[in-house]
């Protein structure tokens, strides 16, 4: 078992051929994630809205026919030799009506439009979604990798000093308490390397979600990889990008606007309208006398609403109050937006400062170990010293790994905070990643 587990961590970790980068993943992520499929359809049904608008300015055109059987029942006395009283009288015709000055529909062929940019607009949010989505849960994986390979090498460093423990306590240069202390601290990294599994498998499959399949093995970050600052150097440019660039913002401006034109709409109930009605009708009625009738006409039809119970006058303040709801979706998506900009502008340079100081870490971790371990051979330094240096090691290794996947997120987080957030991004991000 451990053998089998012991190949599949090194197949974790190969950077062979096989690995698959971010952006193979993003591109699996485009055909197959649910939740983009789902953002896909619903953009393509708002495309849709603009010609709904648009067929209320266009003629309407109907066909309609009827047949009716009548039963005549007459008073008087029927002349001999005349046909039944009975008989069938049937007729067709086509109606064309075309609006002249009906304002709720061009109002409304107004908000078709806007309804089509917004679906444009959701689908632009859905798509930085995506991004933002699939590198957290790409890093995730890299993430939960790395821990598990320090939990690993702490694991296998404890055995380690546990054999040194025991070989120096049956020759009784240590007590037993440095026994105990190794087989805890041995323990200790045993259960952290299952935890550790588990939250790699965890991760695997948050990101199989994603894609639709379970992912093969992923190119991790290369070493010493350097992270840029975002440019411009400026947080109060990426908060002004963000109040006016944010597709949450851009969502919401366009919001207000259909807000504003249901307001016009509901209002133009109160207005008459005029259409041009234009038809041709044929009727046939065969008994008591044979008769047929062919009809064409054309005019104007002016209806003047008067009195609908209220109902106008009560869209009217619905539609009113919905318009301040806007207003304010507006002003708040304008907020977050600028919060987004500063969380993630701070994420990025605290994280960049992070990084260079849990490197430095690294290297003072790396030699405190050596030299404690150094110190315990000779004799100047105890059991716990050495445990305790590996553990720092091992800790200092895992905030690393996580400093850097959080500002690479936190980079990602702030373009699209700004709305600028594209497949471009996702490219120099993989840039970074070993080959």
């Amino acid at each position: 078992m451990k053998r089998i587990l012991a190949v599949c961590i090194a197949g974790l970790f190969s950077g062979g051929a096989l690995a698959a980068d971010l952006m193979a993943v993003y591109q699996e992520a485009l055909a197959n994630d649910a939740k983009f499929s789902a953002a896909r359809a619903q953009f393509e049904a708002g495309q849709e809205k603009v010609v709904q608008g648009r067929a209320g300015l266009l003629p309407q055109i109907g066909l309609a026919a009827d047949t009716t059987y009548t039963d005549a029942d007459f008073r008087t006395r029927v002349p001999p030799g005349s046909s039944s009283p009975s008989y069938n009288s049937n007729g067709y015709g086509v109606q064309l009506t075309q609006p002249l000055f009906r304002w709720q529909n061009w109002v409304q062929f107004k908000q078709g439009e806007l309804q089509t940019a917004l679906a444009e607009t959701q689908f632009g949010l859905a798509r930085q979604d995506l991004v933002l989505r699939v590198a957290e849960a790409y890093f995730n994986v890299l993430n939960a990798q790395d821990a598990l390979a320090a939990v690993t090498q702490l694991r296998t460093a404890a055995s380690e000093q546990l054999e040194l423990a025991k070989t120096s306590f049956e020759v009784g240069t240590v007590t037993i308490t440095d026994v105990h202390e190794a087989q805890s601290r041995f323990d200790l990294a045993s259960a952290q390397e299952i935890a550790a599994q588990n939250q790699l498998e965890v991760a695997r499959q948050s990101l199989a979600q994603i894609i639709g399949r379970q992912p093969e093995p992923l190119a991790g970050l290369r070493e010493g990889v350097a992270l840029q600052r975002p440019q411009p150097e400026n947080v109060a440019d990426w908060v002004a990008a963000a109040e006016s660039g944010s597709f949450g913002v851009q969502a919401q401006q366009l919001a207000r606007e259909i807000a504003a034109r249901e307001v016009e709409r509901a209002r133009a109930g109160h207005l008459p309208t005029v259409d041009l009605v234009a038809s041709h009708g044929v009727n046939n009625r065969p008994q008591p006398s044979t008769d047929r009738s062919e009809a064409t006409a054309i005019g104007l039809q002016l209806n003047v609403p008067l009195y609908a119970g209220g109902r106008v006058s009560s869209v009217s303040r619905e539609a009113a109050a919905l318009r301040m709801k806007a207003d304010a979706d507006l002003e708040d998506a304008r907020r977050s937006a600028a919060l987004a900009a500063r969380q993630s502008w701070l994420g990025v340079t605290s994280g960049m400062a992070q990084v260079k100081a849990l490197e430095a870490a690294r290297v003072s971790s790396t030699s405190a170990l050596e030299a404690n371990k150094l110190g315990y051979e000779v004799g100047v330094r105890i059991n716990i010293d050495v445990l305790n240096a590996q553990t720092q090691l091992a800790d200092t290794l895992q905030q690393l790994s996580r400093a850097r996947y959080d500002t690479l997120l936190a980079q990602l987080r702030l373009k699209a905070a700004a709305g600028t957030l594209g497949e471009e991004d996702v490219h120099a991000i993989n840039t970074l990643l070993a080959p």
